[in-house]
Formats: structure tokens, C-alpha cells, sequence
């Protein structure tokens, strides 16, 4: 889907460079003025057709989150990056039927834009972060924490570890100490051989950690991203609402004075 936005970007560029590239007081006599003007057939088109990208990526994305619209059919995260694909082509398309001129309401309407395009890649940012099913459904911090064992009764019930070396085990696996612990995975594989342990015993206790530290970044991972995401929709949601309100405002305008597409 990138390629497919960076081939349109270029190709926008080579077709309108000429007209792009002549001053504003200039272009009325650019002999495809007509044509890349925004109220001409190639740029109305434009700002009709990324317009509408908006809409629908914007819709179905929400009718599929919040009342799972079709969700036997697409995943979440794949409809996910269909959404972001939709809202970052359509801006441009809009971009390039502004003919990059902005004055008026427009302007804010295109930077409320700016701005929603920009706090969405930095929300697809924190959306990678936060533990997921394989269906793309956000865990939760429960069912995070419910997939951690008990390791104190395993290592104390199937290995037969003394408390010495539990407690050095658990406080290795303790992510929020990380700064201040000074027990190292060799210091933790000397003392598993003072037990006397077999080899595949020792992989398999060093396996159960591997998992137990995994869990636990997942744990403090999905506490950071939740309050991030709290603070994210207060600057992506606003500006959105702002955008749309001064689009509707925009084409309302623009079908009163008769301005007409092809139709």
C-alpha cells in the first residue's frame, strides 16, 4: 500500500509540476488553468475523490471497532492498515486539489487535516505496541497477567529449588527492579548447577523466565500505551471533528455557488 501512495504522489508531481510550479498570479494563464485549478474536472476530482477515501476509511474503521461490522469477514488489523492506507492517499489527493493554495477556512480545514494524518501515524506507533490476539483484538491487562505462571510453586513443586535461588529467580524476572537488580543469567546458571540439576532441567527453568520476562514488558508496556492512547485521542479525535465539520461546510459552500463536477 505504500508503493501504491508513493507511485500516485509521483505521478501527481510529473502531471501538474508545470502548473505547480507557476505563481498564483500566473496561473490563470497557464494553458491547463482549467484543468488543475480546483474547482477544474482534474482537480474537483481530486478533492472529491480523497474526500470520499476519508469518509469510507473513516467509517468502516469505526463500524468494525465499535460494532463489529463485518467482523467474521476482516480482521481488525488488517482493516487497520486499509483505514491508514485510505486516510493518508486521500489527504493527498486533497493536497493536490488545493493546487497548494491555502486561504480562508480551507486552510484550517487543511491543517486540522495535517494534524489528524500526523497524530494517526503516531497512533499506529503506539497501536503496534500494545499486545494483541491473532485476530488483532487489544488485550487487556488481566488476560496479559493471567498468562503468567506462579513461578514460585512451580520451581518449588517440579524442580524441588530451594527459596534461596527462587527468590533470586523471581526477583531476576522482575522487570519494575531491572535498574537496580545485579543478578546476571550467568550468576542464575551457576547457581542452577549448585543445585544439581540436569541440563534439560535448566533449559527448561531458563525457558519459563524467558516467557515470565516477556510477559512482564508486556504487562508494563500495555500500562504505558494505554495512557498514551488516553492522551493520543485527545489531539487525533478533536482535530478530525474539526476537519470534517469545515469539509461539510466546504462542499456546501461550493454547491451553492453551482459549482458541478461531471454530474
Amino acid at each position: 500500500m505504500v508503493v501504491i501512495v508513493l507511485i500516485t504522489t509521483f505521478y501527481l508531481l510529473y502531471a501538474g509540476y508545470s502548473y505547480y510550479n507557476t505563481s498564483l498570479e500566473e496561473r490563470f494563464y497557464h494553458p491547463r488553468h482549467s484543468w488543475f485549478k480546483p474547482s477544474g474536472i482534474y482537480g474537483q476530482g481530486l478533492g472529491i475523490i480523497g474526500t470520499l477515501m476519508i469518509l469510507f476509511g473513516v467509517t468502516i474503521y469505526i463500524a468494525r471497532k465499535r460494532y463489529n461490522f463485518l467482523s467474521k469477514y476482516i480482521r481488525l488489523k488488517y482493516l487497520l492498515e486499509f483505514h491508514i492506507f485510505l486516510c493518508t492517499l486521500g489527504p493527498i489527493l486533497i493536497l493536490f486539489h488545493t493546487a497548494f493554495k491555502f486561504g480562508g477556512i480551507v486552510s484550517i480545514a487543511f491543517w486540522s487535516m495535517v494534524a489528524v494524518v500526523l497524530s494517526g501515524v503516531i497512533g499506529r506507533f503506539i497501536y503496534i505496541q500494545i499486545p494483541r490476539t491473532i485476530e488483532g483484538r487489544e488485550l487487556s491487562l488481566n488476560e496479559v497477567k493471567n498468562m503468567k505462571t506462579d513461578l514460585t510453586v512451580v520451581l518449588s513443586e517440579k524442580f524441588n529449588l530451594d527459596n534461596d535461588i527462587i527468590q533470586q529467580i523471581i526477583t531476576f524476572t522482575n522487570e519494575e527492579n531491572k535498574s537496580i537488580n545485579t543478578i546476571t543469567t550467568g550468576h542464575l546458571r551457576k547457581e542452577l548447577r549448585k543445585n544439581n540439576l540436569p541440563k534439560k532441567e535448566r533449559k527448561a527453568i531458563f525457558k519459563m523466565v524467558k516467557n515470565e520476562m516477556s510477559l512482564s514488558r508486556k504487562i508494563t508496556r500495555l500500562e504505558t500505551m494505554q495512557r498514551l492512547f488516553k492522551y493520543w485521542h485527545v489531539a487525533h479525535m478533536p482535530f478530525a471533528l474539526i476537519m470534517l465539520i469545515i469539509v461539510i461546510i466546504h462542499v456546501g459552500v461550493t454547491l451553492a455557488f453551482g459549482y458541478k463536477w461531471i454530474f
